[in-house]
């Protein structure tokens, strides 16, 4: 159940609440209109009054509402209505009458509107005029003259929507922080429908402003981008000429006026105001003399893949920094994935943004490897090559997404926890579809039976405990091709199969032979080192120990 505050501003605000809730809606949607509840029980209903036109009973219910604030005169407060819908979850049963007034007596007193047994509190009136929602509307004073309690009050509700989930077998929804983006309003929705749009303007600018900051790696970056994406942008600038903000607004979205309808990114998200993205990019700037990445499919994969150890091991604001990094990686990976899987992935990465926000601040600089080498993917369309790049990095994607879920769940965040379990369903999808393929292609190159039967052995002195499950999955042929490509290479097939045991556990994988294929491809990439190296790896001098080797078969976990 969702309950919305909404506030009305105005001499006229209240006339302009009543006459939408009683009229036909902005898509004809209002088919019945009626109260099922008031302040007092017998407030002037225009829906049920058959002898008298419904415009005059209207009229009358405002003079009704608004006669505390009437009494005021000049010292009437500048927001007189609050305007509350209340809905229900699709799947829910529909309520009676009789069941929405008891809930609005509920979000009313919760809310300060008019807390039980107060004969002195704010007006009100509930209108039903769909099965699933009802709305509240009441005038902000008092009918003693003074201002109701209301403060939290968005809090107040969403507490008591919780507990009438639960009194009345609703889907019980998760308690949020107040991170959550803004909700598209419901005229948002209807005006997308109108146009044609999957999604309301809104949501379309969050997704195109949150790319743009993956993307950039400075200011300029991010407002080119977004131009370049068709967004009309806006910067607020200070007499003194400094920009302190911004507005984006998507051309061919006007008002009654024909003027373009301006979203400042602090309404589209919280970490969507200019201040928090200049933080963001701070961190994501190169240095004046970068490293060479290298491949970035593979730095974004080994920078993933150690998201769980930052969760796990480190503290919570590098822990909420990686999230962040996450989550913008999983923004612009759409963009450089195969058509039939985009769709996959944007749900992910949509579901994920939720799992990005928390009242945990953010320390940023201890994901910037992972935020610059996906840019690295995004800038460089050619580096997508056969899908394996990408399937290796959605495979250490789900391991981290999953840690994520379980990082969240323990700290109660639980909007957070249920969006990354949704975006693990969206990524397994996506990884099916992407590795399947690409893991059916390295199989067919699988090395003889012989050879097999070799690197077997190599497979079963390295890790033991999950030998016969990497023997008995599909994916074995495409890991002992990895391995045999690998020994073509020049390296030691046994040294690169510990190495890329040792890089992190299994415990967690979904699919040992899978994790450890990927791995290998990345190791087996690399440049072979000499027979003097070979010989030092396999003979290493007492009391050392081969380089960037740690033991394997867990011992390394046990100490």
């Amino acid at each position: 159940m969702i309950p919305k505050i909404i506030l009305g501003r105005g001499p006229e605000a209240t006339r302009r609440t009543i006459g939408y809730l009683f009229g036909k809606g902005r898509a004809n949607e209002h088919t019945d209109p009626h109260l099922v509840a008031s302040w007092n029980g017998f407030a002037p209903d225009p829906g049920r009054s058959p002898h008298r036109h419904p415009k005059e009973v209207e009229k009358q219910l405002v003079a009704q509402l608004d006669q505390p604030v009437q009494m005021l005169g000049d010292k009437a407060p500048k927001d007189t209505v609050w305007h509350c819908p209340v809905r229900a979850a699709p799947e829910d049963p529909i309520l009676t009458d009789a069941q929405w007034a008891d809930i609005a007596r509920r979000i009313v007193a919760a809310a300060g509107i008019a807390p039980d047994g107060d004969e002195e509190a704010c007006r009100w009136v509930a209108v039903r005029h769909a099965d699933d929602h009802i709305h509240i509307a009441a005038t902000l004073v008092r009918q003693d003259g003074r201002r109701p309690q209301r403060d939290y009050d968005q809090r107040a509700v969403q507490r008591e929507a919780r507990q009438i989930e639960i009194d009345y077998g609703l889907r019980r929804l998760k308690p949020g922080d107040g991170t959550a983006a803004k909700r598209p309003t419901s005229q948002e929705h209807f005006k997308a429908k109108r146009l044609g749009q999957d999604a309301t303007s809104r949501e379309i600018l969050r997704l195109r402003v949150r790319r743009a900051v993956a993307a950039a790696s400075s200011e300029a970056e991010f407002f080119a981008f977004l131009e370049a994406t068709g967004v009309n942008v806006r910067p607020k600038t200070e007499p003194s000429g400094d920009v302190t903000g911004y507005s984006v607004a998507l051309p061919g979205d006007v008002n009654k006026q024909d003027e373009p309808i301006w979203y400042a990114g602090s309404t589209l998200a919280g970490d969507l105001s200019l201040p928090k993205i200049r933080q963001r990019l701070t961190h994501t700037s190169p240095e004046p003399a970068p490293i060479p990445l290298g491949d970035p499919w593979h730095q974004a994969t080994a920078a993933t893949e150690r998201i769980p150890h930052h969760l796990t091991r480190g503290d919570d604001p590098a822990a909420q920094g990686q999230l962040v990094a996450l989550g913008a990686a999983l923004d612009l990976l759409p963009l450089t994935a195969p058509a039939g899987v985009r769709g996959e992935l944007e749900r992910a990465a949509s579901a994920f943004e939720r799992a990005t926000r928390s009242r945990i601040a953010a320390d940023d600089a201890s994901a910037r490897v992972l935020r610059r080498s996906v840019q690295a993917i995004w800038h460089n369309p050619a580096a997508v090559g056969d899908g394996s790049g990408l399937a290796m990095l959605i495979d250490a994607a789900l391991t981290a997404v999953a840690f994520a879920r379980h990082w969240h769940r323990t700290r109660q965040h639980a909007q957070q926890e249920a969006a990354a379990e949704q975006a693990l369903r969206h990524l397994q999808t996506a990884y099916a579809q992407i590795a399947t393929p690409v893991l059916d292609s390295l199989a067919r190159h699988a090395p003889t039976l012989q050879t097999k039967h070799r690197l077997a052995q190599y497979v079963h002195k390295a890790v033991p405990t999950y030998a016969e499950r990497i023997l008995d999955d599909a994916a074995w042929d495409a890991l002992a091709a990895v391995l045999a490509e690998a020994e073509k290479a020049g390296h030691n097939a046994a040294t690169v199969l510990d190495q890329a045991v040792s890089q992190r556990t299994l415990d967690d994988a979904r699919s040992p032979a899978r994790t450890l294929t990927w791995r290998i491809q990345r190791l087996g990439q690399r440049h072979a080192p000499g027979p003097r190296a070979q010989a030092t790896v396999q003979h290493p001098v007492p009391g050392t120990s081969a380089p960037g080797v740690r033991p394997a078969n867990g011992a390394a976990r046990r100490r």
